[in-house]
């Protein structure tokens, strides 16, 4: 186990990609409609995944890891009534759901009065 541990993710795209390429050629050639030629297809399939997914993982390697940011939060304007998704979901009458909703309306001045 130790020795796949250092397999570097470059190598292994350096292997899958021409490899993936190769049965892509192969069964260009060859057009074989039969489970042969779909065994081929599935395996050119599975290198190409392989590939792709080396390269996106060398590519995260190589990027430096951002800074901490504090926790996101969705601008003011996203969240109009000032309530998150705990408060809607106490909230189980009508009344106190349209209540919130006014008091949405004239703290935006979109009172409809």
């Amino acid at each position: 186990m130790n020795r796949l541990s250092r397999i570097d993710a470059r190598m292994v795209a350096a292997v899958a990609a021409p490899s993936a390429l190769a049965l892509l050629i192969l069964l260009v050639v060859l057009r074989r409609q039969d489970l042969v030629g779909v065994v081929l297809a599935l395996l050119c399939v599975l290198l190409a995944t392989v590939a792709t997914v080396a390269v996106s993982a060398a590519r995260q390697r190589d990027e430096p890891e951002p800074a901490e940011q504090p926790n996101p939060t969705a601008p003011p304007d996203l969240m109009p009534y000032g309530i998150d998704a705990d408060t809607l979901d106490a909230l189980d009458s009508r009344d106190a759901l349209r209540a919130v909703r006014d008091r949405g309306r004239t703290r935006g001045g979109l009172s409809d009065r």
